[in-house]
């Protein structure tokens, strides 16, 4: 059975204050990585939410050959290895193929699916023999049932620490919509639950090369996220998103950030107060 709560290093997941994970799209740069880390974890801890850092060393599902993809497995590993070092954060990264899975889990403390890969097999079970905790999204073509199945796959491996995240589904081209009716179902299923607040307002190669997004909603999303329930939030930030390697669109200047938190902190305190 999965554990409907759990730990990613100190951070609870799961009956308990939500929790952020949060950071950049791609590494671009360590320094990068250290600064907005840095930034996060400080304005999680004056709300009292845990908070866990992501981004991505391998984008390997770009819209264009021509677009940054980041610095690869070797170099971002040791990137990633040097933010939970030196920031004293837990830290998630995707993988997108099996081979991927023991070296990552050798320097991260969570193993993440993408969405566009939720159904393949061996990549589940691969992460899944690692022993770490694993985040999936759930793809854009499926309802928010079918991952009783990836919950399976994942279980059959070994696999109890499991978090389930929306991300938006396809409605139509380059569109996404999110029906929150999913986060209560998926919760039914015995994980974790998790909102992705950036992905989820994406234009999926709306603008040709590059995904678009309406970045403007974002903050509703989450506010709405919050209010149905969930047990964490995950988000995208950048010091410049107009000038960000990838997902320029979508994610949120990480000045706004701390309002966001502050807001949803908030409104995750009310809610459960109030029972």
């Amino acid at each position: 059975m999965p554990l409907a709560s759990f730990h990613v290093g100190n951070v609870q997941i799961g009956g308990g204050p939500l929790a952020v994970i949060a950071g950049p799209c791609v590494i671009e740069t360590k320094a990068q990585c250290l600064e907005i880390g840095a930034a996060l974890r400080d304005a999680c801890a004056r709300l009292g939410l845990g908070y866990v850092f992501k981004a991505s060393f391998d984008k390997a599902n770009r819209t264009s050959i021509r677009s940054y993809r980041g610095p690869g497995l070797a170099e971002g590993l040791r990137i990633l290895a040097s933010v939970r070092e030196r920031l004293r954060v837990p830290v998630l990264t995707d993988i997108h193929e099996p081979a991927q899975a023991a070296p990552a889990a050798e320097c991260v403390d969570m193993l993440q699916i993408p969405a566009f890969l939720a159904r393949q097999t061996d990549l589940l079970l691969a992460a899944a023999a690692t022993g770490c905790p694993v985040n999936v999204k759930k793809a854009q073509f499926a309802a928010p049932g079918d991952m009783r199945a990836v919950i399976g796959k994942l279980e059959s491996a070994g696999c109890e620490r499991i978090l389930l995240t929306e991300r938006g589904a396809a409605f139509g081209y380059h569109n996404l919509v999110v029906d929150f009716r999913s986060l209560p179902i998926m919760r039914s299923l015995g994980c974790p639950v998790c909102y992705d607040v950036t992905h989820s307002v994406q234009s999926p190669g709306g603008l040709g090369n590059v995904s678009g997004a309406t970045r403007e909603y974002a903050p509703h999303l989450a506010r709405a996220a919050v209010a149905v329930g969930v047990d964490a939030l995950f988000l995208e930030a950048h010091p410049d998103p107009a000038n960000a390697l990838s997902d320029a669109a979508a994610q949120l200047p990480l000045a706004e950030v701390p309002a966001l938190l502050e807001t949803v902190a908030r409104l995750s305190r009310t809610l459960s107060e109030r029972g």
